[in-house]
C-alpha cells in the first residue's frame, strides 16, 4: 500500500527540506519542492509546519539540535564556552547557504534555535556562579561572535600566499615579519579567519570576565 499525505509527520517534512537545502541551497526550497520531493501536494505542509517561515525555522532548529558538547567535569566555564563556540561555528558552517537561512528569520522565532542550543552553556555559566541574566547575556555575546562570523566568512578565501609575498602564517620571505591574523585588507584566508575567530572569542570572554569579577554589566 502506498503512502498517502496522512502518513507525513512534520520531521520527515524537515528532513526532506533539510535534504534540499544540502543539495541545491536555499533558493530551491519551497512548499512545493518540499512536497513534490515526499510525492504530495503542498497541501499537508501547511498542516503540519505552517508557512514557509515555519519551516525554516523548524530546520534551523533541527540543525542545531544536541550542538552544544557534554561539560567535562571539572571543566572551568571558559574552556566550556571556547568549545561550546567552536561547535556552534562547525554546525553552523557545515550546511550550504546556512548564512542565508539564519539571515532569513527576523522575528522572535529566528532566537529559539539559539536559545535551545545555549541552555548547557547557560546552565555552565549559573554553576560557575552567574547571576541567571549575566549568564544569559554572556551567551547572546557569544551566539552574536559565532554567527557574525559566520555571516561574513563568505569572504574567505584558500590561496596559500598572498599576492604581497607573506605566507599563510603571515611571515615575509626572510622569516622576519608577521602580521596578525586578518590584518591584510586585502585578503582573508582560511586559517586566518580561524585564528580570528579564536581571538575574537578570547575578547569576548575576557571581557565577560572581567565584568563578571567587577559586577558590572
Amino acid at each position: 500500500m502506498g503512502r498517502t499525505a496522512i502518513d507525513l509527520d512534520a520531521d520527515e517534512i524537515v528532513d526532506a527540506a533539510l535534504v534540499i537545502l544540502r543539495e541545491q541551497g536555499l533558493d530551491a526550497v519551497s512548499m512545493r519542492t518540499v512536497s513534490g520531493a515526499l510525492g504530495v501536494s503542498p497541501v499537508p505542509l501547511y498542516r503540519r509546519v505552517g508557512t514557509k517561515d515555519d519551516l525554516l525555522a523548524a530546520m534551523l532548529q533541527r540543525l542545531l539540535s544536541g550542538v552544544a558538547p557534554r561539560r567535562r567535569t571539572g571543566e572551568a566555564w571558559q574552556a566550556y564556552a571556547r568549545r561550546w563556540t567552536v561547535a556552534l561555528l562547525g554546525a553552523l558552517e557545515s550546511t550550504r547557504d546556512l548564512r542565508r537561512l539564519v539571515g532569513a528569520r527576523q522575528d522572535d522565532t529566528a532566537r529559539e534555535p539559539f536559545v535551545e542550543a545555549s541552555r548547557p552553556l547557560v546552565d555552565g555559566l549559573r554553576d560557575a556562579g552567574f547571576a541567571t541574566d549575566e549568564a544569559v547575556q554572556a551567551t547572546r555575546l557569544l551566539i552574536w561572535a559565532t554567527v557574525g562570523h559566520v555571516m561574513v566568512g563568505a569572504g574567505r578565501t584558500d590561496t596559500a600566499a598572498p599576492a604581497n609575498g607573506r605566507g599563510a602564517n603571515g611571515r615575509v620571505a626572510n622569516g622576519r615579519a608577521r602580521r596578525r591574523p586578518g590584518g591584510d585588507p586585502a585578503r582573508l584566508s582560511r586559517r586566518e579567519a580561524d585564528a580570528l575567530f579564536r581571538v575574537h572569542v578570547d575578547y569576548v570572554l575576557d571581557g565577560i570576565e572581567r565584568a563578571h569579577e567587577g559586577g558590572t554589566p
